[in-house]
């Protein structure tokens, strides 16, 4: 039965049972990713995370897995399973130092954490498995570095000897890893691709003599320190091809997260029934064939999921049409609080703003139903850790088919700023001024 938009959405208002036909499908999946549509919106973080609440409580999901790096993540996977070290959830986060660091150094996600570590004390006593955080990005190859090490300095002194010669070629970049690519890629320096792999494949080679000594945990530890040794590798390879336009960054950061996803799946559920929810932009969540990213040879973890969980894979996208935004203006510039432009007339946010709702969200799965008012392709905004709302058409848009993206989308109409556990001068002047969005 052909529906409207209008007939369509779900209106969000706080009634029970809102979001039952998300966990619907939900409850049949493997992974649930969920996305936003910039990286500095508090709407987005917030009713993310109440979604992963409920996942968690009620559907079995056991692992958070974010776009974030794999040290930083694990040091609050310790936190929130009780493990070791940091005793308040300010101090888990702290390992977030890289920039955009707003992006897990906000009050969402200080409220997520905190709520997570009480949700696995209960497990504990219940005597449930705990559910663990975990990084799947590929941008921490120095503390990548200083984890393989150290695990090796405990557990073979010899090979953690040879690991640290092998890795002595990436030394001197490590305040700058992109001039490590551009000096191996034009020849100035050897690239390092030996010996990172061979440090790699020595570990794996070692797999069962590190991972038998103390049950479980000597397999956790393994693992981590496999991963990181792993991310070296890639991160070589990643900043290699920053200056090689033969090779796709993005799509090797993205495989590098989808496969991530995998082993970690594997080392935490052998019986394949472990559920991961995973966060990240909607450009790394809603499936690359479905936007103009195909176009330019692109593929992302949202593609990669479908590609190998199927329908166990369910994807949430998120849009806005104005409001407030952190944002830096360049990289590696201080956080600012900016206005986001009103959507333009021909994207799907405008076209949201029009229902007139505040609230809402599209079902789009089962059968991928036709729509009335809803076009089969149009402009769709993305935000990253930078805005430049002077030059938003090419900076932001690109041209998107919703219905193939996303197998549901929730709308805000007007946002707000994440707040930054640590704020910048600038992001405390940025107030929107009076009568924003309207100027009236």
């Amino acid at each position: 039965m052909r529906r409207t938009l209008e007939q369509t959405i779900v209106p969000l208002a706080g009634a029970p049972g809102e979001n039952e036909g998300l966990f619907e499908l939900a409850r049949e999946a493997r992974v649930v990713l969920i996305g936003e549509a910039t990286h500095g919106t508090h709407e987005f973080y917030r009713m993310r995370a109440e979604l992963t609440k409920l996942l968690i409580a009620n559907e079995g999901f056991t692992a958070v897995c974010i776009e974030g790096d794999w040290p930083d993540a694990y040091r609050v996977n310790r936190y929130v399973r009780a493990a070791d070290g940091d005793v308040e959830a300010t101090e888990a986060l702290a390992g977030f130092e890289r920039f955009p660091t707003w992006m897990w150094r906000n009050a969402d996600v200080l409220d997520f954490v905190g709520w997570l570590r009480e949700h696995n004390d209960y497990r504990q006593a219940e005597g449930l498995p705990k559910v663990g955080f975990y990084g799947l990005d590929l941008y921490s190859m120095y503390a990548s570095i200083d984890a393989v090490l150290e695990y090796l300095d405990r557990v073979d002194p010899a090979a953690a000897a040879q690991t640290r010669r092998r890795y002595e070629c990436l030394e001197v970049y490590a305040e700058h890893p992109e001039r490590y690519g551009i000096a191996a890629a034009t020849g100035i320096e050897p690239h390092c691709r030996d010996e990172v792999v061979a440090a790699l494949l020595e570990i794996q080679t070692k797999a069962a003599a590190y991972a038998r000594t103390d049950g479980r945990v000597a397999e956790d530890q393994y693992f981590y320190a496999e991963q990181n040794a792993r991310i070296v590798a890639n991160a070589e390879r990643y900043y290699r091809a920053m200056v090689d336009y033969s090779a796709s960054t993005w799509n090797l950061r993205d495989e590098h997260m989808a496969d991530t996803l995998d082993r970690l799946l594997l080392h935490l559920g052998r019986d394949h029934t472990t559920k991961a929810v995973v966060w990240a932009h909607n450009s790394h969540v809603g499936s690359a064939g479905a936007t103009s990213m195909t176009l330019r040879g692109e593929t992302n973890l949202g593609a990669l999921a479908r590609l190998r969980y199927g329908d166990a894979c369910v994807s949430v996208g998120f849009t806005t049409y104005s409001g407030t935004v952190t944002a830096a203006s360049d990289w590696h510039a201080p956080e600012e609080r900016k206005a986001v432009v009103p959507a333009r007339y021909d994207s799907y946010e405008h076209l949201f703003h029009r229902v007139g709702v505040p609230q809402f969200w599209i079902p789009l799965r089962p059968n991928r139903p036709h729509i009335e008012g809803l076009p089969d392709r149009a402009r769709q905004r993305a935000i990253g850790v930078i805005y430049r709302p002077e030059t938003e058409l090419q900076s932001h848009y690109f041209v998107a088919r919703l219905i193939d993206q996303f197998d549901a989308v929730y709308h805000v109409d007007v946002t707000r700023a994440v707040q930054p556990l640590e704020r910048s001068p600038l992001w405390q002047e940025g107030e929107p001024p009076e009568g924003y969005p309207t100027g009236e």
